[in-house]
């Protein structure tokens, strides 16, 4: 009787236990899910590129004699701050048109200009002698025409008095005489030509002189010096940079870089908004004001070159600046959005009941994510699983995506994830391992 007793009471204590851990299990298999609201809100497109700051204009002084730099400019700030008085212009020196940047050693130059005006005022007494010559051999000719033909009276054999026609000068004097004038009028323009020509050689040499003042063609900023006093410059096919000068810094560029799978997305006048490391709190703002077609490959992708004119009235951007560009390419505003996570969520077929689009013994997730590139498919929760509802998307900002129709509402929770108390929460990261799910207990 005891034997029977004593297997009775193993058998309830085995019995128990079998339920306190069906039920401890079940309990521990429970399913927790991540949720998201559906929001109604502003949804920006963007695209993202990284761009450098540069100058609107950028002039780049150079020589255009050789020499050696003999001295610079004054800096025109000296004016007005006693801090700049009597320095030399230098980087950050904000100069005006005409406003002496250095002056190159005219030595050389001035011996050349000063044997340019000699040759010059040579020409013009040569000129003067010519002049008199022609006037000699004018005289002469004059002279020979009236003695070719000489009158004089003579008496008849009547004894009548009458004129007789002789020759006062022999052919050859006659034809020297002519020869001699025509030579002293062509020399008259071989001398002026000559003037002409010193004119030229002498402009020649008094602007290669000009030249070795350097003056800045515009107003603007320098944003570079690259020569020293002493340094000579030697100005052959390309002339020597010695001054970068940057018009004016109030209106500056951002040259960005952007791939080629987003350059069709770019106009000019799409809305720019962009930041700078320098400084990480401000937001900076501009538009497209050109998109160039010159592309350049860098690691097998073809880059285009965006320009994106920004407004600097307060000198707060610096040029060569990084920046981070952000292009509005489409804006949607007060539209329904829900997570890209919520799209990309697929449940289990066992956590799936009938919801508005479905039915819980047909419901396959694969073939209901097997829709058209605008369609998609969102979870509901229904109780312990979820429901799928079918929407059709509009633009996405790589966050959230537009609805454009289907059953969802704003302040409805959509199913991004789940997890089982006790254990990591499930994501689908198509990076990561497929863990294997445990089977549901009956």
């Amino acid at each position: 009787m005891k034997t029977i007793f004593s297997i009775a009471l193993f058998l309830a204590l085995i019995a128990a236990g079998v339920k306190f851990y069906g039920d401890y299990g079940a309990s521990s298999q429970e399913i927790a899910f991540r949720t998201a609201v559906v929001e109604r809100g502003d949804l920006i497109q963007t695209v993202e590129a990284t761009g450098t700051l540069e100058p609107e204009d950028v002039v780049d002084v150079g020589a255009q004699v050789v020499g050696r730099i003999k001295s610079f400019g004054l800096d025109p700030r000296g004016e007005i701050d006693p801090a700049f008085k009597n320095k030399s212009v230098d980087y950050r020196s904000e100069v005006k048109e005409g406003t002496i940047l250095a002056v190159i050693d005219d030595a050389v130059y001035l011996a050349q200009r000063n044997q340019a005006r000699a040759a010059f005022e040579r020409a013009n007494a040569d000129l003067v002698q010519m002049e008199a010559r022609l006037a000699q051999a004018d005289a002469e000719w004059q002279r020979a025409q009236r003695l070719r033909t000489l009158s004089v009276k003579g008496i008849s054999a009547t004894g009548q008095g009458e004129d007789v026609k002789i020759r006062g000068i022999s052919d050859a004097d006659f034809v020297l005489a002519k020869s001699n004038y025509q030579v002293a009028k062509a020399n008259i323009e071989v001398g002026k030509a000559a003037i002409a020509q010193q004119q030229s050689a002498l402009d020649l040499a008094e602007t290669n002189l000009g030249y070795t003042i350097i003056k800045s063609p515009v107003e603007g900023t320098i944003l570079a010096r690259r020569v020293n006093i002493g340094q000579t410059v030697v100005a052959s096919f390309n002339a020597p940079s010695l001054f970068l000068i940057a018009k004016d810094l109030r209106r500056m560029q951002v040259w960005a870089s952007v791939n080629e799978a987003d350059i069709g997305e770019l106009k000019v006048g799409t809305p720019v908004s962009f930041t700078v490391d320098a400084f990480p709190d401000d937001t900076f703002h501009g538009m497209v004001e050109q998109v160039r077609f010159d592309a350049s490959m860098t690691q097998n992708v073809v880059i285009y070159t965006v320009v994106v004119s920004t407004n600097n009235a307060d000198l707060k951007l610096l040029p060569y600046l990084t920046a981070n560009v952000t292009f509005e390419v489409n804006r949607r505003d007060d539209v329904l959005t829900v997570p890209q996570g919520a799209l990309r969520y697929e449940p289990r077929p066992e956590l799936i009941v009938a919801g508005p689009e479905s039915d819980a013994t047909t419901s396959n997730p694969d073939d209901a994510m097997a829709s058209a590139d605008n369609q998609g498919i969102v979870w509901v929760r229904r109780g312990n699983g979820v429901a799928p509802v079918e929407v059709t998307l509009g633009a996405s900002d790589r966050s959230r995506v537009e609805v454009i129709s289907g059953e969802l509402e704003a302040g409805m929770e959509v199913v991004l994830g789940e997890q089982q108390a006790g254990v990591a929460e499930q994501v689908n990261n198509p990076f990561a391992p497929k863990m294997p799910r445990s089977k549901p207990r009956s």
